[in-house]
């Protein structure tokens, strides 16, 4: 029984096929002893890296989140503090512009007060110098009407003071019987 595979042109030489199998488990046991697990250590400690990069980066991601977090509430905060203090600017502004206002009215009031009080003295100094011209001026007429003079005559009676207070009297209840 011949086994002899015919494979043509390659017909290789047994011992050079033997050494070519020995060599290749050589460098196999070698690879397998000595490379491989160098590799394999390698290996475990870039995925070891890998994996402590990779919780280093979670915990970097919380991190970052809560520090988001507080960042939104401290800007929330600052918002809520700036919305109390415009609103207390507005009050203290209303409330100056009331009371600049109510001063404003009290001087007004004041100043009215005083030009009243002035026109009333001015009023009055005005009456009694025209009550005495008008004394002056009747009397002087009812003489030139008379013939005579009737200064004395109306200085004694006081009858120029008894018509003026008359035309007064009739003048304050003009007002009353308008209304």
């Amino acid at each position: 029984m011949n086994f002899a595979i015919d494979v043509g042109p390659l017909k290789p030489e047994p011992a050079p096929l033997v050494l070519g199998f020995v060599l290749f488990f050589v460098v196999f046991a070698v690879m397998a002893k000595v490379i491989l697990p160098r590799i394999n250590k390698v290996l475990v400690q870039r995925e070891k890296a890998t994996e402590g990069r990779f919780e280093e980066a979670e915990e970097t991601r919380a991190e970052a989140a809560r520090v988001h977090a507080e960042y939104q509430a401290l800007l929330a905060e600052a918002r809520h503090e700036a919305a109390r203090l415009r609103q207390e600017s507005v009050e203290q502004g209303t409330a100056i512009i009331a009371e600049l206002r109510a001063e404003g009215q009290r001087q007004r009031e004041e100043i009215i007060s005083a030009g009243h009080a002035v026109i009333d003295a001015e009023r009055a100094v005005a009456e009694a110098e025209l009550r005495e011209q008008v004394g002056a001026l009747a009397t002087e007429l009812a003489g030139k009407i008379v013939g005579e003079s009737m200064a004395d005559y109306a200085r004694e009676s006081g009858i120029v003071d008894r018509f003026l207070e008359e035309l007064r009297t009739a003048e304050a209840a003009a007002p009353e019987a308008r209304d």
